[in-house]
């Protein structure tokens, strides 16, 4: 089954706490996942300032600078991971690095039926 590792953290304590982790830290996690054939896929996202948010409302499109909402902690980046089942996805999403300073949630990928 797909689960989807979302990383979650406060983009200042991400980057400047003393357990925060490297980036070569977390290249070499993503690989050792990949090496273990669980990897889907899995990217760092940049900062929030750089997010645009889309709605459609009543057939218009509205466009606004920033993420959805005001939160203490910000997506940061995720791994898309093939797991046996959500205790195997929960131990892999443990050892994020980026769990240290924020969290993981861990969600299963629903898959989409045709009407």
């Amino acid at each position: 089954m797909k689960y989807l590792c979302l990383v979650y953290s406060s983009e200042e304590a991400l980057h400047s706490l003393p357990e925060s982790p490297k980036d070569s830290e977390c290249i070499a996690y993503a690989e050792s996942v990949r090496a273990s054939g669980r990897m889907l896929a899995a990217e760092a996202l940049e900062s929030v300032q750089t997010a645009t948010t889309v709605r459609v409302r009543n057939g218009r499109m509205s466009i606004t600078d920033g993420p959805f909402a005001e939160t203490k902690e910000q997506l940061a980046g995720f791994y898309l991971i093939e797991a046996r089942d959500l205790n195997e996805a929960i131990q892999v999403a443990a050892r994020i690095p980026a769990a240290r300073v924020g969290c993981v949630e861990v969600r299963p990928v629903r898959e989409l039926k045709p009407d």
